[in-house]
């Protein structure tokens, strides 16, 4: 089985599970949310852009701290000059510390640790050309409560290639259950 049937699986059992516990309080209880944003990469041989999407799930400990596990596909990187196109995604697992602003309106900032996976290996300029491993990886964002169910967020991340930083720039859509 491919890693990314794997991982789409394994995310898909914790959305499962997540719903499967019912309704609990937006300041406690699990979660879980897609996203869809902009990646950038400005490193070595590749400085481009491409659509990124997401998929997590957590759970809230309180309305302070929680924990986040989640699934990023960067897209199609390009090169500047000649080669081949880079396609990356990454599995990750944060912690999430949140602040209130308002009832409604909090920001947050999150740093855990993430295994990226790369289609090939990146020129030997940037790294030590493997395609897959960890790093870490840490973003902040803002959140807007419309329901006890439902927020939005926007959310700015990055994520450590080797010795590349892949930046994530995206907007979510967060449900408690």
């Amino acid at each position: 089985m491919s890693k990314n049937k794997m991982l789409s699986r394994t995310l898909l059992a914790v959305l499962i599970g997540a719903a499967a516990f019912g309704a609990q309080a937006a300041d406690r209880g699990f979660y879980a949310g897609a996203g869809v944003g902009q990646s950038y990469v400005d490193e070595g041989a590749y400085d481009d852009e491409d659509t990124a999407f997401s998929a997590f799930a957590g759970y809230q400990f309180n309305r302070y701290f929680g924990l986040e596990a989640g699934y990023a596909d960067f897209g199609k990187l390009e090169p500047r000059g000649l080669g081949t196109d880079l396609e990356a995604n990454s599995v990750y697992l944060t912690a999430v510390g949140t602040v209130p602003f308002t009832e409604k309106f909090s920001g947050y900032a999150k740093a855990g640790w993430q295994r990226w996976d790369l289609d090939r290996a990146i020129p030997s300029a940037v790294g030590n050309g493997d395609d897959s491993g960890s790093d870490p990886t840490y973003g902040i964002g803002l959140q807007y409560r419309f329901t006890d169910k439902v927020a939005l967020r926007g959310e700015y991340s990055r994520f450590e290639v080797e010795d590349a930083d892949l930046d994530l720039a995206q907007v979510q859509v967060r449900f408690d259950f």
